[in-house]
């Protein structure tokens, strides 16, 4: 893919900024969870056909994807950006926060759509590239093994727009306003689950003695798993948590 030697200034991008923070907000107030995306993917296809971009919905359930084809180049790259919110109740008091109870776009997913549409605005402002851009707006990140991205990848998604390479990137609290990181390898922390079955011996209470009690042993082994984590594990590898979803750590076991 060519582009032009001149890259754009931020300053170029600014007019749009106000537009891009109305949708931001919008999304933020009106969150929906895993493969709920209903009106979060309209707004995106909305706005993606609005600007000239192929829409394709529904892939993955809740997914979007955008094409824009400019000029004759051969290759093609994929931008990508999640779209679920998480089950946790807002208590910000933002004036565009949280309209639904127990719902929160508590990662910034809100934030990744509203800047992958505002790519998209850009691109196909400008067109200064030859060659193929996909969007995919993804759903259910937050969704663990049953993730929007295994969904979206077992619809087709690469075989129906195929890219040469992919790109995303995520949002970073810590990090100075203006601000982009990168490195080789792993970056951010992510989740994985297990499932460990403890075989007990039931027997009455006056009798402890002839009986093997899981939760004792359950409780053992997350205590020796977290001492090996605390000790040896560099934080961006692994974790022992007990939660409903692998990308939170609990209040409550």
């Amino acid at each position: 893919m060519t582009t032009a030697t001149r890259f754009t200034e931020v300053e170029d991008l600014m007019p749009a900024a106000g537009g891009l923070r109305e949708i931001r907000h919008h999304i933020h107030h009106h969150p929906e969870l895993a493969y709920e995306e209903h009106d979060t993917a309209a707004l995106v296809a909305d706005k993606l056909a609005q600007w000239g971009w192929q829409v394709t919905r529904g892939v993955g359930k809740t997914g979007v994807v955008g094409t824009l084809r400019v000029g004759d180049g051969a290759r093609s790259i994929g931008i990508r950006a999640d779209m679920d919110a998480l089950p946790i109740v807002e208590a910000t008091g933002l004036p565009y926060a949280s309209g639904t109870h127990g719902k929160m776009h508590a990662c910034g997913h809100d934030g990744h759509t509203t800047m992958l549409l505002g790519a998209a605005q850009h691109l196909a402002k400008t067109r200064n590239f030859s060659g193929t851009v996909h969007l995919y707006f993804q759903p259910a990140e937050e969704h663990g093994v049953d993730s929007g991205a295994k969904k979206m990848i077992d619809d087709g998604l690469f075989e129906r727009f195929p890219c040469d390479a992919v790109f995303g990137m995520h949002n970073h609290p810590g990090a100075a306003p203006g601000v982009f990181l990168t490195r080789r390898g792993p970056f951010m922390s992510a989740g994985d689950k297990a499932i460990v079955t403890i075989e007990g011996v039931g027997g009455h209470a006056a009798r402890p003695h002839l009986t093997v009690d899981p939760v004792v042993v359950a409780a053992s082994i997350v205590m020796a798993l977290q001492t090996i984590v605390a000790r040896n594990v560099d934080p961006r590898s692994r974790r022992w948590s007990r939660s409903a979803r692998c990308t939170r750590a609990p209040r409550t076991t």
